[in-house]
């Protein structure tokens, strides 16, 4: 069974460590924040409160998903740097259009380039190939040639 998501070594550290962050001095924070939000009286019309209770709420849905998203992770090491696979920059051009950058892999790893899904039907049809390679690809609107510009690691 494949992973829900692989990540590089990097990603999976800075994950880990958010977490860490998340579950440990960032609830303690939360938790005062709330404590010293209800030494001001009434909670009912109390906006320190109400946004500490929402901090608290938002902190506690990222921890569960880190949680699941490490938990389900496949760490990705040591790829070829010339084939389109987790964690690569690939540069493509669709039916001779004006070249798009993406970064291949889980909007997790974090990049100036926007995520292109390894699982997404685009993602599919570009995995393990190279540059020069041509592909077709069904787009919503029917069928897309793309080519393979360039593939190298991320920075």
């Amino acid at each position: 069974m494949m992973s829900e998501t692989q990540l590089s070594r990097a990603a999976h550290d800075r994950l880990r460590a958010e977490l860490y962050e998340r579950i440990g001095p960032r609830r303690r924070e939360i938790a005062d924040m709330i404590e010293r939000a209800r030494e001001l009286g009434d909670l009912k019309e109390n906006g320190d409160y109400h946004a500490a209770k929402n901090e608290q709420g938002l902190n506690e849905s990222r921890v569960r998903q880190l949680e699941s998203l490490l938990k389900k992770a496949e760490i990705i090491d040591d790829l070829p740097s010339d084939m389109v696979t987790q964690g690569m920059i690939v540069e493509i051009s669709i039916a001779g259009g004006p070249s798009m950058t993406y970064l291949f892999g889980s909007i997790e790893e974090r990049s100036e380039h926007d995520p292109l899904s390894p699982t997404s039907p685009l993602g599919k049809v570009l995995a393990g190939r190279g540059p020069g390679d041509r592909v077709e690809y069904e787009a919503p609107r029917g069928m897309l040639m793309v080519e393979i510009v360039s593939v190298r690691p991320a920075d």
